[in-house]
């Protein structure tokens, strides 16, 4: 049995297309395999017989390597993915990856079966990718910094504008624009900040109605904006339409719930279950128009294109006061909006 199992270790170097020995329980090689000696150009006549500390010029002459062979071979440890640099050329060290087995053939017959892997054009390559990571950071950064002050001289010259104009109706348009650059540059703010993928939608959703809060309402005592959410993080992408449908719906309630200087409060409302969750914006206003007596204005379009990308529906209701808008997703079958829309 154990010239069996010693034959089949021999077989096993003699046909491997890695480099591998197979060494006595001295650390002695009593076979390498051709790829081992192509590999680290060893003259296959000097391999046998000869320790393997004493291999090539001495560059396997590692301490480490030793003991852990040594260890391996009285059964007190593993030589598992050990990493060593070969310094066979101290300008250009290989990296290899050894693993060590212990054979026991019996009668107390030790052999060692090692395996080494040369890494070194790997470690090189992932080195470069790392590198390749940090400069796409670094310029990310910079793109995101860049973004955030064009926005905020788009918003800026859009408020300066709607100071300026004559026409009512002109001025309302660029109110418009700028709530919804000053909307998209808190998301912008916000992905910025979050460099794991995911946002939380609590503190976003807090900063992006405090930011609309700021440029809408005149009297905070009058009129409020509330976030109330469970901790659930999504996907950037997802926060993306998740912050525009909000934007939207509270733009619309701010512009159209509370005329006559009424006072009132909107709520935003986030949670999830599993891969379920509803977004809620309801407002205790005037309430819903007479059926027929608005009609779908740009923000109702986004919010609709928003919901469909995000496989979502939406729900308006009459609050008693107010209204509520649900945009729910499930795994329920979608299903289209309700009658009752407004004009947002």
């Amino acid at each position: 049995m154990a010239d069996a199992a010693y034959d089949l270790a021999l077989a096993i170097v003699a046909t491997s297309e890695a480099p591998l020995l197979l060494l006595d329980g001295d650390q002695s090689v009593i076979a390498a395999s051709a790829s081992f000696c192509r590999t680290f150009q060893i003259d296959p006549a000097t391999v046998a017989g000869h320790p393997v500390f004493s291999l090539g010029a001495g560059e396997w002459d590692v301490p480490q390597l030793q003991s852990l062979l040594k260890a391996t071979g009285s059964g007190l440890a593993d030589v598992t993915a050990y990493e060593m640099d070969l310094a066979k050329d101290p300008e250009a060290p290989r990296r290899l990856v050894i693993n060590a087995r212990k054979l026991d053939l019996g009668a107390g017959d030790v052999r060692l079966l090692v395996t080494i892997a040369d890494v070194t054009d790997a470690r090189i390559a992932q080195r470069l990718n790392d590198d390749l990571l940090r400069e796409k950071t670094i310029l990310l950064q910079e793109v995101q910094h860049r973004v955030a002050n064009s926005l905020q001289i788009i918003a800026s010259v859009l408020l300066q504008s709607a100071r300026k104009v004559q026409s009512d109706e002109t001025r309302l348009h660029l109110s418009d624009a700028h709530n919804r650059v000053m909307s998209i540059a808190t998301v912008q703010r916000q992905l910025a900040a979050s460099r794991l993928g995911d946002v939380e939608l609590r503190p976003y959703f807090t900063q992006l109605c405090d930011s609309l809060g700021a440029s809408m309402i005149g009297d905070h005592d009058q009129l409020s904006i509330e976030v109330h959410a469970d901790k659930s993080a999504v996907h950037a992408d997802i926060s993306i339409g998740l912050g525009l449908i909000v934007t939207e719906l509270a733009i619309n309630a701010l512009k159209h719930a509370f005329p006559g200087g009424r006072q009132g409060k909107i709520t935003v409302g986030y949670h999830s279950l599993g891969p379920n969750w509803t977004l809620s914006v309801s407002d205790n206003g005037v309430g819903m128009p007479k059926s027929g007596s608005a009609k779908a204005g740009l923000g109702t379009n986004i919010v609709q294109a928003l919901a469909k990308q995000l496989g979502a529906r939406i729900q308006i209701a009459d609050a008693h006061p107010g209204t509520n808008v649900l945009v729910t997703n499930s795994n329920l079958a979608l299903i289209e909006a309700g009658p009752a829309e407004v004009a947002i």
